[in-house]
């Protein structure tokens, strides 16, 4: 079976609300704390978790978009640092191409009207022009936590223009069936 495009998972936003997915799921969900503002084009997005952890360089995120999306959700723990964009509109354009859902960023993003043109879900705490200009520790795909949230690899992330939510499995949504 041949493997979906990129465009695939980028087509497959269908609408949800985080209240109500907590309403009927609360007992198995947790809420991050985190008051994020919302960017690109999708207000809503969800997917399986990968995670990245990295403090004012961009490159580790860089290095995870420009892999296999496969409709997940990229969560970057940037230690909550407003100093230095972790992802600007090139980076996410990478992530479009390879299939990535969303990005959510404990930290903050620079060129927000040119990620607001992509067909992508972005999650950050702000906005500034500062870009970074030297490589710092990171690590991929291990349990996160801020906002009194863990993130763990594998587990779904739903995110809206509200809140984002986690889940250690996937979450039928109204309308929707979870096999495909």
């Amino acid at each position: 079976m041949q493997e979906p495009s990129p465009q695939h998972y980028q087509d497959r936003q269908p609408a949800f609300l985080t209240a109500d997915l907590y309403d009927e799921h609360h007992k198995n969900l947790q809420v991050c704390g985190t008051q994020f503002k919302s960017f690109g084009q999708h207000r809503c997005f969800f997917g399986p978790c990968s995670t990245v952890t990295t403090f004012e360089d961009h490159t580790p995120v860089l290095r995870a978009l420009d892999s296999h999306g496969n409709g997940r959700v990229l969560v970057v723990d940037g230690q909550g640092s407003l100093h230095t964009g972790l992802m600007g509109d090139r980076l996410a354009a990478i992530g479009v191409q390879n299939g990535w859902r969303g990005v959510i960023i404990n930290g903050v993003i620079r060129d927000s009207e040119g990620i607001n043109a992509l067909s992508l879900g972005v999650r950050a705490i702000g906005v500034t022009a500062r870009r970074g200009w030297k490589a710092g520790a990171s690590e991929r795909d291990i349990p996160l936590s801020f906002g009194q949230a863990t993130f763990t690899p594998g587990h779904w992330v739903y995110a809206d223009v509200d809140s984002v939510i986690l889940s250690k499995t996937e979450l039928a949504l109204a309308g929707e069936s979870t096999t495909e």
